[in-house]
């Protein structure tokens, strides 16, 4: 068990900064997960922490011990890879045991942690099978048992759920959850998936272009983003954005993106305020647009009217792919209930209680 830290920690390839100036407090038994588009620089602060690319500058620690110069056997950690890496020529229980008996580990322990893995994991099975005979999702749990038998201080995962299909990966995502809660020992996990990373993470370090953008809960994330790329990056579908201007009208305080115009609640009027007259983003989710006949209950609302282009029926919702007056596109979650063709117009409530504003030019959150 151990904390992680990363101490002002760059990687360079050439020219290229591939993670510039991380710093991040891990803590003992915590769940943290990196998230971000590709080449942002997650897998690569991962492959440091394992000691499989050299740091070009700053520190990484392992609980107390600075790790930079520690070959990758001598860390104490355990990776599982995104293509899982197992031995086509060993059986299940040879694989997962190889690491121990490198080690030069007693057989009877070996046997032990082995069988108490594949329990744990639900593969007792599957132990005299070699990896072709066993489906992705069998392979994973291979993969992951092969780390959990070394009783590592830091586990690491690779986008280990990439290569598995759609209900499996939902499946995979809440074993590993039971998995960390029982083993009560620090995951540290890469993915490109937000879904991944807001069900699974105790927190969420989003990254872009090899800079840390935010680390928080997931529900921070979520309802307070730091900047415009958190804000579409968190959510699914992601955040609406409109460039508009704040502006007063009868003493109250709108938001006019040109295609509507919005009533800002006023007690996100008074944060607002400050901002009249100015150009910003306005920032809209998806699940805080309603169809105005079917409006929850107890919403801060405002309302316009926009065009439907497309609906995709979801089962228990219905996303809307519209357009305003003015031909920008936007998504909406509504109620399954809601009956509108394409090329309709629609009455639409926006919960303006969660709305949110960013400054155009560095894109930076404003008023959270």
């Amino acid at each position: 068990m151990a904390s992680v830290t990363y101490d002002h920690v760059y990687k360079r390839f050439g020219d290229v900064v591939a993670v510039n100036d991380l710093n991040i407090q891990i803590e003992d038994k915590e769940f943290l997960v990196f998230v971000g588009p590709s080449g942002c620089g997650k897998t690569t602060s991962l492959r440091l922490l394992a000691g499989l690319e050299e740091i070009s500058d700053g520190q990484i620690l392992i609980g107390d011990r600075v790790v930079n110069d520690v070959p990758p056997k001598d860390r104490d950690i355990a990776m599982v890879f995104q293509s899982y890496a197992l031995y086509p020529h060993m059986t299940v229980y040879d694989n997962m045991a190889f690491g121990l008996k490198l080690r030069k580990t007693p057989k009877s322990e070996i046997d032990t942690r082995v069988k108490e893995a594949a329990t744990i994991l639900d593969i007792e099975h599957l132990l005299d099978r070699k990896p072709k005979q066993l489906s992705g999702g069998q392979r994973q749990r291979v993969a992951v048992g092969r780390a959990i038998v070394r009783e590592p201080a830091v586990f690491l995962f690779d986008e280990p759920l990439s290569n598995l299909d759609a209900k499996l990966r939902v499946q995979t995502r809440a074993q590993l959850t039971k998995l960390h809660q029982r083993l009560q020992t620090t995951f540290i996990y890469v993915t490109h998936d937000q879904v991944e990373a807001m069900t699974m993470a105790s927190r969420i370090a989003v990254m872009k272009d090899g800079i840390l953008q935010q680390i928080d809960t997931p529900q921070q994330l979520y309802d307070h983003p730091n900047n415009v790329f958190v804000g579409g990056f968190i959510g699914s579908p992601s955040m609406n954005f409109f460039d508009a201007t704040l502006v007063e009208s009868d003493g109250k305080l709108e938001v006019n993106a040109g295609g509507f115009r919005l009533t800002v609640p006023d007690k996100k009027a008074d944060q607002w305020r400050p901002y009249k007259g100015q150009e910003v983003i306005f920032g809209i989710r998806p699940e805080d647009i309603h169809a105005k006949d079917f409006t929850p209950p107890g919403i801060l609302e405002s309302d316009m009217t926009a065009k439907v282009d497309v609906t995709e029926l979801m089962g228990n919702e219905i996303f809307l792919y519209l357009l305003t007056a003015d031909d920008k596109p936007f998504i909406g979650r509504v109620d399954p209930r809601v009956k509108v063709e394409p090329g309709q117009q629609v009455e639409l409530a926006i919960n303006m209680a969660n709305a949110h504003i960013f400054d155009p030019k560095t894109e930076v959150a404003l008023a959270e």
